[in-house]
C-alpha cells in the first residue's frame, strides 16, 4: 500500500473513531449518569459499545477494499475475534487503567479522563487493524 493510501485510511480510521467516541461518551453519559453506575463499569460497558460500532464501520468503509474480498461468515467472525483481541482489549484495558489513574488518583472529570483515555489508545489501534484484524489476504 503507498503512502498516500495508508494516510487515507488513517483519515477513515480517525472518522470512525470520532463517531465511537461520540457513542462511547454518549453511552458512558447515560451510564454513569441516571443509570449511576460505577464509573468504571460504565466506562468498560460503553467502550466494549463502541468498539463494536467501530468494528461495523472499519468493516464496511475503512477496510472495505479488504473485507469486500472475504465476506465469508468464517472470515468476517475471524476479524470480529481479532478486532476484539487486539483493539477491544487495548482499548478496554487501556481505558479502564488510565481512567482508574486519571480519574482515582488525578481526580480528573470522569469525562476528561475518557477522552484522554481514547486518544492514548487510537494510535496503536489503527496499527493493530492495520497488520492484524484487517490484513491483507496472504498470496
Amino acid at each position: 500500500m503507498s503512502l498516500r493510501g495508508l494516510f487515507v485510511r488513517w483519515v477513515k480510521f480517525n472518522a470512525v473513531g470520532a463517531m465511537g467516541i461520540v457513542v462511547q461518551l454518549g453511552t458512558l453519559v447515560v451510564l454513569a449518569g441516571p443509570l449511576g453506575l460505577h464509573y468504571l463499569l460504565a466506562t468498560g460497558l460503553a467502550v466494549e459499545t463502541a468498539v463494536l460500532h467501530n468494528f461495523f464501520w472499519h468493516e464496511r468503509w475503512t477496510w472495505m477494499e479488504r473485507t469486500r474480498r472475504a465476506p465469508q461468515l468464517r472470515l468476517f467472525l475471524g476479524r470480529l475475534l481479532r478486532f476484539h483481541l487486539s483493539n477491544g482489549l487495548v482499548s478496554i484495558l487501556g481505558n479502564l487503567v488510565l481512567m482508574r489513574l486519571l480519574v482515582g488518583q488525578f481526580r480528573l472529570h470522569y469525562m476528561v479522563a475518557n477522552v484522554l483515555s481514547i486518544a492514548a489508545c487510537s494510535l496503536a489501534n489503527f496499527f493493530l487493524s492495520e497488520v492484524f484484524v484487517f490484513r491483507a489476504a496472504r498470496r
